[in-house]
C-alpha cells in the first residue's frame, strides 16, 4: 500500500535559543494527533493512489493523491506527493502563497515527466501547526472535517459536476453520482497553469476528525454513512477499516483504486494567553532595535540574499557539469544535473535560467530517449528522437551536432536491417529457407558495417535457425533419393539384373555416406557383397587324381577308349610322371588293368586316389565335382 511518512525531532530548521527550542517542541509534545490509512488497488493490478505525511515538531503535512493517467512505469500520484512534501520539508509553512508554489512545482514536474503519456494527478493537502489547519486541493480527492459527530466541512471538487451544482443546475447530493464527476478542469499535470484551491486558516478543536480520501472510496460511501462510521469508531485505524468495509459492501462490479487516511485530533496545542502589556513592551523593544540596526527587514533581506546567492552558485555549477557531460556524450548524467540546476532556478525565481536549463535538458533527454528506443528495437521512435535532438540542440555549442547527424543517418541503415530481418522472417515462415538465409546474411553484413550490435545477436540466432531447417530439408531430400535407388536395386536384383542392381546399391550407399546414415551404408555393403558372389562365384582348383577316381563308375569299354585317347595325347616328357604314378600304385597296393591288358599311369593314379578316398570312408562330393561328373556322363551318353 503506497505511503510516504516522515517523523522528525529536529523542529523546522535552526534555532539557537534553548527557550525557543523548548517552545517549539511543546507544540507536538503537548498535542495528540493520531493517523491511520488504508489503500488498495481494487479490481486492478496496480494501485495508482499514494499517501504521504510529514510530522515535525511545529508543523505537520498530510497529502493524498490519485493518479489519473495510465502510464505503467511512472506513478504520477507518488511524484506529486513526494514533490510537495520535499518542498514542505525544506521550508514548513501555512502560507497560502508558499503552498501554492509547492503545488506548482509538483505540477511542473508532472508536465516535464510527461514524455510517453501525459501524467495527471488529483490531490488534497492538509497542513497544521497542531492548533489550526490549511487545506488545498486540485481534482476530486476530498477532505472531510467532522466535529461533534457532524460533518463540518467537505471540500469542493474541481469537476464539471461540482460546477453544475455551484451554478444550481443539479442538486449538491447528486454530485457524487453524476456522470461528469470525473470530468476535471483542475489537476496537477494539466496543460498550462494550475489553479489549486487553498483555504484560509481554520481553527481546530479537541476531538476533530479529518478524513482524506480518493474518489474510489467516497463514490461508494455516502455522507450519512461516513458520519455513522465516525460515530462508531474510537480510533483512526478502526475508522479507515470501517469506511473500507462500507465501500466494499456495495459489491460493485468494478472497484477503482481506493484510499482513505483518518486523522484524529484528540488534543490540539493550546497557546498560552497573550499578555498585552508584555507584548507591547516587546514591540517597543523591537522598534528600538529597528531604529538602531536598520530594521529586521534588512537582516532578513541580507539572509535571503545570501541563500539565493548560494543557490545561484550551485545552479551554475550544476549547469557547467551538465554541459561537460554533454560534450562527453554522457546524456543521462547531463539530464540529471540540468534538472538540479533547473530546480535551483525555480527556487531563486530566475525565469531566464529556468527557460535555458529546461531547453538544454529537453535536448539531452531526446538523445537519452533515442538510445532507449534503439535498445528496444523501435527504430521509428529512435529516428524521431534523434531528429528532434538535432533541432533542439542547434542553439547550444556543447552538443556535437555532427555526431547526432551521424547517429540519425545510422538509423536509416538500421531500419533497412530491420526490414531485411522482417522480410527474412516471412520467408522463413513460408518455408523459403534459402531466401531467408540470403536476407539474413544481407542484414548481417549491413549491421556489421554500422556496428549494430543488438541486431547482430538477433540475426545470428535467426540465421542459424534458417540454415538448420534448410539442412534438414536437404538431408530429407537426399535420403529420399537414396531410398529410391535402394528400392530400384531391389527390383533389379529380383529380376536377375545383378549388374543394374549393383550400380543402384552403390549410388544409394554413396548418398547414405554423404548424409551420415551409417547403418544404411553397412546395409548397402551387405547387399553389394551378395551380388558380387552371384556375379563372380568361387572356382575350386583342378585335381586330376580326384577326377580320375570319380570316373571309376563308368563302364570299362568307355573308360578304356577315353584313357587310350588321353595316353595317346601325352608326349614322351610325361614318362617321368607316369613312373611316379606307377610308384603311387605300388605304394597303394591297388593297381588296376583294363580288359585289353593296357596299363595307364593316369588311370592307375586316379584309381589309387579313389581307393584311398574309399578307404577313408569319404562319400561327399563338392558341387563343382558333381557338375563335372554330370558333364562327363552327358558326354559319354
Amino acid at each position: 500500500m503506497p505511503r510516504l511518512s516522515f517523523w522528525s525531532k529536529d523542529g523546522n530548521g535552526s534555532g539557537s535559543a534553548q527557550g525557543r527550542e523548548m517552545g517549539r517542541r511543546m507544540r507536538k509534545e503537548n498535542s495528540d494527533f493520531k493517523t491511520a490509512f488504508v489503500s488498495e488497488a481494487g479490481s486492478f493490478l496496480k494501485n495508482r493512489d499514494f499517501y504521504g505525511c510529514v510530522e515535525l515538531e511545529d508543523w505537520a503535512c498530510y497529502v493524498m493523491a490519485d493518479g489519473l493517467d495510465t502510464d505503467t512505469e511512472v506513478n504520477s500520484a507518488q511524484i506529486t506527493v513526494q514533490t510537495i512534501l520535499e518542498s514542505f520539508l525544506e521550508k514548513p509553512t501555512m502560507s497560502k502563497r508558499r503552498l501554492t508554489e509547492y503545488i506548482k512545482i509538483a505540477h511542473e514536474w508532472l508536465q516535464y515527466e510527461s514524455r510517453r503519456v501525459r501524467l495527471k494527478a488529483g490531490f488534497v493537502i492538509v497542513v497544521t501547526d497542531y492548533t489550526r489547519m490549511v487545506w488545498a486541493s486540485a481534482g476530486h480527492s476530498r477532505l472531510y472535517h467532522f466535529r461533534g459527530n457532524r460533518l463540518a466541512l467537505k471540500s469542493k471538487d474541481h469537476s464539471v459536476a461540482a460546477q453544475l451544482a455551484a451554478e444550481g443546475q443539479i442538486a449538491e447530493d447528486r454530485v457524487d453520482q453524476h456522470d461528469e464527476r470525473g470530468n476535471l478542469n483542475e489537476y496537477a499535470g494539466k496543460p498550462g497553469m494550475i489553479r489549486p484551491y487553498v483555504s484560509d486558516k481554520i481553527k481546530l478543536a479537541d476531538g476533530d476528525v479529518l478524513v482524506l480520501c480518493t474518489p474510489g472510496l467516497w463514490e461508494g460511501v455516502q455522507d450519512a454513512e461516513m458520519i455513522d462510521a465516525v460515530e462508531g469508531a474510537n480510533d483512526p485505524q478502526t475508522l479507515a477499516d470501517t469506511l473500507e468495509e462500507v465501500m466494499l459492501s456495495k459489491q460493485r462490479a468494478r472497484i477503482e483504486n481506493y484510499s482513505a487516511a483518518a486523522i484524529y485530533v484528540n488534543k490540539i496545542f493550546h497557546e498560552e494567553p497573550k499578555n498585552r502589556k508584555k507584548w507591547i513592551k516587546r514591540i517597543a523593544i523591537m522598534l528600538a532595535m529597528l531604529l538602531i540596526f536598520g530594521g529586521a527587514g534588512i537582516f532578513y533581506a541580507v539572509k535571503s540574499a545570501a541563500k539565493k546567492a548560494e543557490l545561484a552558485v550551485d545552479m551554475l555549477q550544476y549547469e557547467q557539469t551538465a554541459d561537460q557531460y554533454v560534450k562527453e556524450q554522457e546524456y543521462a548524467k547531463a539530464v540529471s544535473d540540468y534538472s538540479l540546476a533547473r530546480n535551483n532556478s525555480i527556487k531563486i525565481k530566475d525565469p531566464i535560467h529556468k527557460k535555458l536549463l529546461t531547453a538544454k535538458m529537453a535536448a539531452a533527454q531526446t538523445l537519452v530517449d533515442g538510445e532507449a528506443h534503439l535498445k528496444e528495437g523501435d527504430i521509428t521512435k529512435a529516428t524521431a528522437s534523434y531528429t528532434k535532438a538535432l533541432e533542439l540542440s542547434e542553439p547550444y555549442s556543447m552538443f556535437d551536432r555532427e555526431v547526432i547527424q551521424e547517429r540519425l543517418e545510422q538509423m536509416t541503415t538500421f531500419q533497412q536491417v530491420q526490414d531485411w530481418i522482417t522480410e527474412g522472417d516471412l520467408k522463413l515462415q513460408n518455408g523459403d529457407y534459402s531466401g531467408a538465409i540470403i536476407l539474413y546474411k544481407r542484414a548481417r553484413t549491413a549491421a556489421t558495417e554500422t556496428a549494430y550490435k543488438d541486431a547482430l545477436k538477433e540475426i545470428a540466432t535467426k540465421l542459424e535457425a534458417a540454415e538448420t531447417k534448410r539442412a534438414d530439408i536437404k538431408r530429407q531430400s537426399r535420403q529420399l533419393q537414396a531410398d529410391t535407388l535402394e528400392q530400384k536395386g531391389d527390383r533389379f536384383n529380383e529380376a536377375g539384373d545383378y549388374s543394374g542392381a549393383m550400380d543402384a546399391y552403390a549410388s544409394a550407399q554413396e548418398i547414405y555416406q554423404e548424409i551420415d546414415m551409417l547403418e544404411r551404408v553397412l546395409a548397402m555393403e551387405r547387399k553389394i557383397n551378395k551380388l558380387d558372389e552371384k556375379l563372380n562365384p568361387p572356382v575350386p582348383a583342378a585335381d586330376l587324381t580326384q577326377d580320375a577316381a570319380g570316373l571309376g563308375s563308368v563302364d570299362s569299354s568307355g573308360l578304356t577308349s577315353d584313357l587310350t585317347g588321353n595316353v595317346g595325347g601325352l608326349n614322351g616328357g610325361n614318362s617321368a610322371d607316369n613312373s611316379s604314378s606307377a610308384g603311387n600304385v605300388t605304394s597303394a597296393g591297388s593297381g588296376a588293368v583294363d580288359d585289353s591288358g593296357t596299363s595307364s599311369s593316369g588311370k592307375t593314379n586316379n584309381t589309387s586316389n579313389n581307393s584311398t578316398s574309399k578307404a577313408n570312408g569319404s562319400t561327399e562330393t563338392t558341387e563343382a565335382e558333381a557338375n563335372e561328373q554330370e558333364s562327363a556322363e552327358g558326354g559319354d551318353s
